[in-house]
């Protein structure tokens, strides 16, 4: 007979702010087993909204996936305060040991959804007949998606990994590390699975919850990963063929006000002034410190900066000044101050202005975290069309990402907004040498999605040479030591499977 492990059920999800207030005026639900709790659609709904609690940053030292894809990488530094988070120092600078606190949050969070869909989809399997044929299927879709986006994370941050495709129980803790092409074969599978179970759209209360086109945009980003460019562009048209449509201004992804848009295919949704506190605090990890209330976490480099290209005129991207607060631009509502940064620039695009979050309440934003947007879809595509030798189809979606940038130009007045747009500014591209466009499909990458946790992979993907070059000026960096981080020693230490 199986010893299981109960698990405990935390009663809001991250979804709309009208079902995380109406799901946490709830009380415990406690601990059960699965087999006797999924008796009805209101269980098996609270279960999966359990599922959706480790996504968010409602504590940016307790998910520290910002330290892992972006610190790691070529366009962000630790910043703060001398000493203060040693162990985001240390992922600066490729000292890691497996006792590293930003490794051991990273393994543990994702670990954890895993066990939360794990459960439902345990307790929502063939013998359930408590639960309607028509919400198992979404609900089991959800906990799929879910599951397989908590993969993607761990096997890109740590290479082979444990695969826990079952509730955890005292007779299956213990689980050898796989290679990584079974890891992304199941992420495949749970994709391919919750895209044909998902609606296209929730609406209301449901606002959040995962989507066909959500499952479809990771399926689209799982093989452009594994190098299996044709499916890898054939399901980002897929996606495309849902409807969705990039914002007419860029920021508008990045702003309270403008959130849930059309471009928005799954985010991870915060909303302010809830107990229990279900806003985003890395409003106040990234904000400067000083009169701003912020601890000064998370500061761009050069090297990003450069990154963004200018017009013949010297007209940069606009998206540097969405992305970067830097010297001689106001930093939303505030001027700004050059002793902010050791860098010389601080991040924007996890910020509020003050006229939204005062300092007294600074880190609990409402600022959602894009994890699937269509621009990625768009470049998803474009690089998976010039891979698979089409470099001409691959210049459609990229100048649809560089259209919207340049025309960003129009609404905003700081910017101009309401004039031409400046000659030469992110103009189409039209070579079809596919070495060439490459590079540019790259460099569009790095500016369009800068910032939002994903670059390190993009620079471990794409090759040693890549790599190296990128990270040349990072101390002890070593493509083959550092493509993953190490497996936590909390793993190491009690899972006795590892390794055999």
């Amino acid at each position: 007979m199986k010893r299981y492990l109960y698990i405990t059920l935390a009663a809001g999800a991250l979804l709309s702010a009208g079902s995380c207030k109406k799901a946490l005026d709830q009380p415990p639900l406690g601990t059960y087993q699965a087999a006797t709790f999924f008796n009805s659609t209101a269980n098996a709904k609270s279960a999966v909204n359990a599922a959706y609690v480790p996504l968010n940053y409602t504590d940016a030292f307790a998910n520290e996936g910002w330290v892992l894809g972006d610190v790691a990488s070529d366009d962000a530094v630790k910043g703060g305060l001398t000493g203060d988070q040693a162990d985001i120092d240390n992922i600066n600078n490729f000292n890691i040991l497996n006792t590293n606190s930003a490794v051991e949050s990273v393994w543990g969070r994702n670990y954890n959804g895993i066990s939360k869909a794990n459960f439902v989809l345990d307790g929502l399997a063939d013998g359930n007949k408590a639960v309607p044929d028509a919400d198992k299927a979404t609900i089991i879709g959800q906990a799929k998606f879910l599951r397989a986006y908590y993969y993607f994370i761990l096997t890109n941050n740590y290479g082979n990994i444990p695969l826990r495709l079952q509730t955890a129980t005292a007779d299956n803790l213990d689980a050898p590390a796989v290679p990584q092409a079974q890891v992304y074969a199941q992420i495949e599978k749970d994709c391919t699975e919750a895209a044909a179970a998902l609606p296209i759209a929730w609406t209301g209360a449901d606002l959040g919850r995962a989507t066909k086109g959500a499952a479809l945009a990771l399926l689209a980003k799982t093989y452009l990963f594994e190098a299996k460019y044709t499916q890898a562009a054939q399901t980002a048209q897929q996606v495309e063929a849902l409807g969705y449509a990039l914002t007419n201004k860029f920021t508008d992804n990045f702003s309270a006000s403008t959130k849930n848009n059309t471009e928005a295919i799954f985010s991870i949704l915060h909303t302010a002034g809830l107990s229990p506190k279900q806003g985003n605090a890395l409003n106040q990890a990234f904000a400067p410190r000083g009169a701003l209330n912020g601890y000064g976490f998370f500061q761009p480099t050069q090297s990003l900066v450069d990154n963004f290209e200018k017009s013949p005129t010297g007209i940069v991207d606009p998206r540097l000044d969405y992305t970067v607060g830097r010297a001689g631009h106001p930093y939303f509502d505030s001027p700004f101050d050059a002793s902010w940064s050791a860098t010389g620039y601080v991040t924007k695009k996890h910020i509020q202005p003050l006229s939204e979050i005062p300092l007294a309440t600074k880190g609990d934003g409402n600022l959602n975290i894009e994890v699937l947007r269509l621009a990625d879809v768009l470049l998803i595509e474009a690089e998976a069309l010039n891979e698979s030798n089409n470099p001409t189809a691959a210049l459609v979606p990229l100048n649809k990402v560089r259209k919207r940038a340049r025309e960003s130009y129009l609404y905003d007045s700081t910017l101009g907004g309401g004039g031409a747009v400046p000659a030469g500014l992110l103009p189409d591209i039209t070579t079809t040498n596919q070495a060439q466009l490459r590079d540019i499909i790259r460099r569009e990458r790095r500016s369009e999605l800068a910032l939002e946790f994903g670059r390190f992979y993009d620079v471990i993907r794409y090759g040693s040479t890549y790599a190296t070059n990128a990270l040349k000026d990072v101390p002890n960096f070593n493509f083959t030591t550092n493509k993953f981080f190490p497996i936590p020693f909390s793993e190491v230490s009690t899972n006795k499977l590892l390794g055999k």
